[in-house]
């Protein structure tokens, strides 16, 4: 059976993967997630995700390397992880009332290469007043969330309606993740 690492510390996408089932390692690299604004969202979750995949060893021919990165976008503006309280009440405001896409790369690399793919969910946030954005962003969740927000979280009570994979929203498409898993692999995974 082919073995998976997860090439990331976040806590949310290994309870994802625990959720499904799948079986994995850790084994994650600091990759730094800068950008200048000129990339497209779509290259730059897939030059990040690829970059996290490369950053990790392959240890064994049977392992495979999962990496992802994920991005909030609206107005064609990315919003990553906010750098404080001020800017996550910003990226909140921007978000109120309105629709926005999270994207996520995902880069599954192997022995024999490595496959890149993207999805794509469309969330709409409620109209949200300055006293509920203070209160959200005061329970310091917000802080190392793509966006400033949590769907899995306190945020859920803001969100009315989403398009796509809810799980791509907490920050790995796991049904996506898992079909190419089992074409990497037929057979392994269940």
């Amino acid at each position: 059976m082919p073995r998976l690492v997860l090439a990331s510390a976040s806590p949310r996408r290994r309870e994802i993967l625990r959720a499904a089932g799948i079986p994995f390692t850790v084994r994650s690299a600091a990759v730094p997630e800068e950008h200048d604004g000129s990339e497209p969202p779509e290259d730059l979750v897939r030059r990040l995700a690829q970059a996290k995949a490369m950053a990790v060893e392959l240890k064994a021919d049977d392992e495979i390397i999962l990496a992802a990165d994920t991005e909030v976008v609206i107005d064609g503006l990315i919003l990553g992880k906010p750098a404080g309280a001020d800017e996550a009440a910003r990226m909140l405001r921007l978000l109120s009332g309105r629709e926005h896409e999270v994207l996520t790369g995902i880069c599954l690399r192997h022995a024999a290469g490595a496959l890149t793919d993207i999805e794509r969910t469309r969330v709409r946030f409620v109209s949200l007043t300055r006293g509920e954005i203070a209160a959200y962003v005061a329970t310091g969740e917000p802080m190392d969330k793509a966006g400033g927000y949590a769907i899995q979280g306190r945020a859920c009570r803001f969100i009315d309606r989403i398009e796509g994979c809810y799980f791509n929203v907490v920050g790995l498409p796991v049904a996506l993740v898992y079909r190419h898993l089992k074409r990497l692999a037929p057979g392994g995974w269940i």
